[in-house]
């Protein structure tokens, strides 16, 4: 690992750096994202932001959206520019494997590799570190980083105040989770006091969904909840006919399973989605039930105590059936 002071030595001279994120990208993971590119292009370095796939049409208003690179779009492109770089930023995301195939470009390339992010386990990939697993967001930490590690508020502008606070917002399912706790109230003020406008961001993000979007949720929730009261359990599933049926498209299932478990006394939620490579599962809770735990001991994935999300091989009504089959196991603390 390097230290701070080598890396401001770094960086007071122009780089040229590249920024990623995790696949399927975020509102935490663009904003924190851009957040960072619009202070970095500010210090005169050269900055490209790539993306390993693409992300949600309510996140394409941010600023500097129509300089990102999306990998699977311009893999050239991209390879050549990973390769070129002095520095990478990995956001939000703490394996390579959470990059696809970009992470063994990544992985080897000659670049220092500098880790912001807030997610248990990471993997020792990187040359510095970031990391903070109390932290509400990404987004938050690259705000810590610009202030408080190398001592550049003053150039927290518009822009970066209003990536950031998106990234905040959305990951702190505007503010409402635990992790949204006193700091980040104040940092929020301290964004919004720097140029980010609460409302319109809000609007932007929240208010901003297709007709199809509307039409499959209420699909969702008028025909595939299921409520399993004898484990305080609520499970949507959706197959790929469905999801082609209403046209869905990258962001349309986000938040979803916050439905299931805004239900009166559910304690956990589970979106199972047929994907066409796999079955994805997105499961979130409430209090102290470990959702991670789920995710990484049966479906190879992890996350947050309260939200986590993995996969499985198996086909849609297989991965139903083991879902249901582990609660048994968590009766007692789903009814803690």
């Amino acid at each position: 690992m390097i230290s701070i002071s080598e890396l401001k030595t770094v960086l007071a001279t122009p780089q040229k750096i590249v920024i990623t994120t995790h696949h399927k990208p975020d509102g935490d993971a663009m904003g924190s994202s851009l957040g960072l590119y619009a202070y970095l292009i500010q210090k005169g370095h050269h900055v490209n932001v790539i993306t390993p796939t693409d992300y949600p049409d309510f996140l394409h208003w941010l600023p500097n959206n129509s300089d990102v690179i999306i990998y699977t779009e311009a893999q050239e492109q991209a390879i050549r520019l990973v390769n070129e770089a002095a520095l990478i930023f990995c956001l939000d995301f703490n394996s390579l494997s959470r990059i696809n195939e970009l992470g063994d470009h990544i992985r080897n390339a000659s670049a220092l590799k500098l880790m912001i992010d807030h997610h248990l386990e990471p993997e020792d990939f990187d040359d510095y570190r970031h990391w903070n697993i109390n932290a509400c967001a990404a987004a938050q930490l690259v705000y810590d980083f610009i202030l408080n590690e190398l001592n550049d508020g003053e150039l927290i502008n518009k822009d970066v105040a209003t990536c950031l606070y998106t990234g905040i917002m959305t990951d702190s399912g505007s503010f409402r989770f635990p992790s949204a706790t006193s700091l980040v109230y104040r940092i929020a003020a301290d964004l919004i006091d720097l140029g980010a406008e609460h409302w319109r961001i809000h609007q932007l993000v929240y208010d901003n969904a297709s007709e199809n979007r509307l039409r499959f949720l209420g699909h969702c929730l008028s025909n595939k909840l299921e409520v399993i009261r004898e484990f305080n359990t609520a499970i949507i599933t959706v197959t790929a006919e469905e999801l082609k049926k209403y046209n869905i498209a990258t962001g349309d299932t986000e938040g979803i399973v916050n439905y299931a478990l805004s239900i009166n006394g559910i304690k956990l939620a589970a979106f199972i989605i047929e994907r066409t490579d796999k079955v994805k599962l997105s499961l979130r809770s409430t209090g102290d039930f470990p959702a991670n735990e789920i995710c990484k001991k049966y479906f190879n994935g992890g996350g947050h105590r309260n939200a986590a999300g993995g996969a499985s091989d198996k086909n849609l009504v297989d991965t139903i059936a083991e879902f249901k089959s582990i609660l048994p196991e968590y009766k007692t603390q789903l009814f803690q």
